[in-house]
């Protein structure tokens, strides 16, 4: 029999184990993305303006073939010139047509100049600003060499970005509790491979193809990762989770509601009928296929609202495996690329409508990039219609993230000792929903009401570019660490291949059902298109 001492005697308390090398953590892991993210948008605002680092370049051939297609413009210009009476400006644009016929990009340079100075000459003449345009476009095509990207100027912005980038994303790994100074050894070798990624997708004959740098960096991480492998001290620097979470905060503050909000309610309907039943086309399809529900929200969500940021921001909501995120990321990207190539060719054999061209291509392809590059290809107006309707599917993130960690957590889904119906699982409380809900969704709502409704339109446009650029970095360093951290031999095996055809399906799905909507909403038969300012 005990005594009453022994009763009262306090449990004992197991302190908590911290790996050797690391403190315990001082700020939330889930929170640290909208700190740090928040910080960089606060220093931006604030007057911070480091230069952005140039990756746009021309191989020979491209450069030719970009002055065969400019030169036709200046012959006619020279001949309209001249029937003007405009000696001078004719003059300048047969030199530029001499210069392009050679392919020279010294001359071309000079000749640009010159014939922009003739036609400023003639002020608001039309053949002026025509000549303006022309001389634009072939100085841009000129200035396009690979010896720009590492000229010393250059590379030494891209220093000062890797530092500012190693120093705050350095506080964040210190905040977490990690090992600061392996972080410090390995975070060049991940930037380097990022700036790398850049550099391959800025050349011109690639980015028509409408290959983004996140596919560049992936694949240097998984040929590194898969052939070459990943050496212990490079591994603290490697935070996939860190860096896209960061990103998409400051992502945030290019979302903008009066943006958005040009293409009326068609873009919001479309961005809505995609994202509700698309997703519950491929959850039904997966679990049809026996995917386990975890996978299956996270390949819903991946397929149906924005790709990685949106299989992301649902693994958080249902503190899901990092395995299954990683396969599910890589999957997405992977499909990405065909689609990319293919559908701004599709839109042209089946005779799509600017409208309808950019509004399917922007409910089908994942990242904001891709719909910019591919819709592009058609026009100005199928780019922009594209966009916005994108965007409109980037603000349902935080929409889908509440939705999805209230019924994950109302459900009992993933709860410990629960059956995964919720069938003796009790309803957690409100505390549950609210530690379950990935913070970083509420940073990227925060900071895109931030500069949609609070900042004057011109800060928001003085800083839009250089966000955007910084923007670009952490989902760089996050792709490259996705390749990083994924092995082919374990990803094969996952499944067994049920999970990748079920979102092959569900994608094909979701480009006929997205296709239907386009031309239900933007054809112009049924609704009056969109007035774009």
């Amino acid at each position: 029999m005990k005594t009453v001492s022994e009763k009262a005697a306090p449990a004992k308390q197991v302190p908590v184990q911290v790996p050797a090398g690391k403190s315990a953590a001082r700020v939330d892991e889930d929170w640290l993305p909208v700190i740090v993210g928040g910080l960089m948008i606060l220093l931006v605002l604030l007057g911070a303006r480091l230069a952005l680092p140039a990756f746009k370049w021309q191989s020979g051939p491209e450069f030719a073939a970009a002055a065969g297609r400019l030169q036709p413009a200046a012959v006619r210009l020279a001949a309209e010139a001249d029937a003007l009476g405009r000696a001078e400006l004719g003059e300048a644009g047969r030199r530029l047509d001499t210069a392009l016929a050679a392919a020279d990009r010294s001359e071309t340079a000079v000749a640009a100049g010159e014939l922009a100075a003739a036609g400023k000459a003639l002020g608001e003449e039309p053949i002026g600003k025509s000549a303006a345009g022309l001389a634009k476009a072939a100085g841009d095509a000129a200035a396009l060499r690979i010896g720009r990207v590492f000229a010393a100027k250059n590379l030494l912005s891209s220093l000062y970005i890797g530092l500012a980038f190693m120093v705050l994303a350095g506080i964040g790994v210190w905040l977490l509790g990690g090992k600061l100074l392996p972080f410090l050894a390995g975070f060049p070798v991940v930037y380097a491979l990022a700036w790398l990624a850049q550099l391959i997708a800025g050349n011109s004959g690639l980015n028509y193809l409408g290959l983004e740098y996140v596919i560049f960096a992936l694949g240097l991480g998984l040929f590194i990762s898969n052939v070459l492998g990943v050496p212990a001290w490079l591994k603290e620097a490697v935070r996939t989770e860190y860096y896209i979470k960061t990103g998409l905060v400051v992502l945030g503050a290019g979302i903008l509601f009066p943006e958005i909000l040009q293409a009326g309610a068609l873009g919001i309907m479309q961005a809505l009928a995609v994202v509700f039943v698309v997703w519950y086309a491929c959850y039904w399809l997966a679990r049809k296929l026996k995917v386990d529900e975890e996978f299956a929200a996270m390949l819903s969500s991946a397929v149906s609202i924005c790709g990685v940021s949106a299989a992301i921001a649902a693994c958080g909501a249902i503190q899901g495996d990092k395995k299954k995120l990683s396969y599910v990321i890589s999957l997405t990207l992977i499909v990405a690329v065909p689609m990319m190539v293919a559908m701004p060719w599709i839109a042209r054999l089946l005779g799509l409508g600017d409208a309808v061209a950019g509004a399917w291509m922007g409910g089908t392809l994942d990242t904001t990039g891709s719909v910019v590059a591919a819709s592009s290809l058609i026009s100005e107006r199928a780019m922009r219609i594209g966009t916005i309707v994108k965007f409109s599917q980037n603000v349902l993130i935080g929409v889908a993230a509440f939705v999805l960690s209230l019924w994950w957590s109302l459900s009992g889904k993933g709860s410990k000792g629960g059956n995964g119906n919720g069938s003796g699982v009790k309803r957690p409380k409100a505390r549950v929903i609210w530690d379950r809900f990935p913070k970083f969704v509420l940073g990227f709502l925060l900071m895109s009401l931030l500069f949609s409704f609070v900042l004057s339109p011109g800060l928001v446009k003085q800083t839009k570019s250089l966000l955007g650029g910084l923007r670009t970095v952490w989902f760089a360093l996050a792709f490259v660490s996705i390749g990083l951290e994924t092995r082919f031999t374990k990803l094969v095996g996952m499944g067994k291949g049920k999970p990748a055809l079920a979102f092959l399906a569900a994608q094909a799905f979701n480009v006929l059902w997205t296709l239907l909507l386009a031309f239900l909403l933007f054809g112009g038969k049924i609704l009056p298109l969109p007035v774009l300012k």
